[in-house]
């Protein structure tokens, strides 16, 4: 499934989860202070990879390599004040 956010500067990205877990730590229309969103995102998508390597033995690398995309901007706005992150919306 895809979760669409927007950043702190109001660009919207599209983002991957293999799993609808996504659902039980963001909320559609919810603004998360960027600590809170990347705690949050990386909760949900450590809990995806988790899942599907239990599945098929090996960890999500698609979920991971979000992850690590997620934070991988975050840093972007380290310099601004209360940064927080939008949910636009889900798409399955």
């Amino acid at each position: 499934m895809r979760f669409h956010i927007r950043w702190p500067d109001g660009r919207a990205e599209a983002c991957y989860s293999p799993s609808l877990v996504i659902k039980e730590h963001l909320d559609v229309g919810a603004s998360y202070p960027l600590a809170d969103f990347l705690a949050r995102s990386r909760t949900a998508l450590t809990i995806a990879s988790d899942r599907v390597e239990a599945k098929y033995g090996f960890p999500c690398s698609r979920a991971l390599g979000q992850l690590a995309r997620i934070e991988a901007a975050a840093r972007a706005f380290s310099d601004t004040p209360n940064p927080c992150v939008h949910v636009d919306a889900f798409e399955e």
